[in-house]
């Protein structure tokens, strides 16, 4: 498979129990096939974090608004849009085979947005204690006036 973004030659790369297509020694960009990117995500962050680090040529420079081909979907062309409501990191999806397609270094982002969204949700929710459970449990069981 070509690279979308700078034609060098992707190599098939073990994550776990998936395979990513990796433009290692070219622009440093990951190829994931229709629901990889969150099976990574899933399994132990360990598993997938070196790709955080995939060896580029610094010299590559990427066009980013040149429609990129889909690797796997001959003749179709990647459609670029916003990972989140956040709207901090552009990807680009195969509108046939819904694969992704992220750049150097919109990985790390993705999950820095994912943990950020995470911490906030959990400051959002009280904590509910035993002693509060308990408060609000005698308080229906109380009977009314």
């Amino acid at each position: 498979m070509k690279c979308p973004a700078c034609f060098n030659e992707l190599k098939p790369l073990q994550v776990g129990q998936v395979t990513v297509d990796v433009c290692q020694g070219g622009c440093g960009g990951i190829w994931f096939d229709a629901l990889e990117l969150q099976r990574v995500d899933e399994q132990d962050e360990a598993a997938g974090e070196w790709l955080l680090d995939i060896q580029r040529d610094k010299s590559i420079q990427v066009d980013a608004r040149r429609k990129r081909e889909c690797p796997r979907c001959e003749g179709v062309k990647l459609e670029r849009h916003f990972f989140s409501r956040k709207r901090q990191v552009e990807v680009d999806d195969c509108p046939g085979c819904v694969g992704y397609w992220l750049d150097a270094g919109e990985l790390e982002r993705i999950r820095q947005e994912m943990k950020e969204a995470k911490v906030i949700r959990q400051a959002r929710q009280p904590g509910l204690t035993s002693s509060v459970v308990r408060y609000l449990y005698q308080m229906r069981q109380e009977p009314r006036e």
